[in-house]
């Protein structure tokens, strides 16, 4: 599916004849939890998503339609806001929970849950500001 909607950016650049430019996927994930008629929004299903980028994204690796463009993307959200207006799901796309702990695990060695309002990477507490570089790494 990633694939496929990132193709079809692609397909649609080259027909206004831009052939060489990079599409990076400026947001992307899926809510952890939502309310009665949000049935998609669930932590299964957000971990699953978010695993399977995280595997995708490692990889390096362009698309069917262009195999030689590495594909990017930045994931929606690094944290849940718990104040934000709208739907549950609104509040639920973070990996992390507002005091910094782990909402999901989607697969990353070393990462540990803590009710700090910091977050564990094995025996060193790192801030948030931290945590989103090396997030960003990691899915670039």
């Amino acid at each position: 599916m990633f694939d496929a909607m990132v193709d079809a950016s692609y397909a649609a650049l080259e027909r206004a004849g831009y052939t060489k430019v990079p599409v990076i996927v400026s947001e992307t994930g899926w809510a952890s939890k939502g309310d009665a008629d949000e049935a998609g929004a669930s932590l299964k299903n957000a971990r699953t998503y978010n695993r399977n980028l995280r595997k995708r994204l490692q990889k390096k690796k362009g698309t069917p339609y262009r195999p030689d463009m590495v594909v990017r993307a930045y994931v929606f959200a690094l944290f849940n806001e718990n104040l934000k207006p709208g739907p549950t799901s609104e509040r639920n796309f973070g990996l992390f929970k507002p005091d910094g702990s782990i909402a999901y695990d989607i697969g990353f060695t070393g990462l540990k849950s803590s009710s700090a309002t910091r977050c564990r990477f094995g025996s060193s507490l790192l801030s948030a500001s931290i945590v989103m570089f090396l997030l960003h790494r990691l899915f670039l």
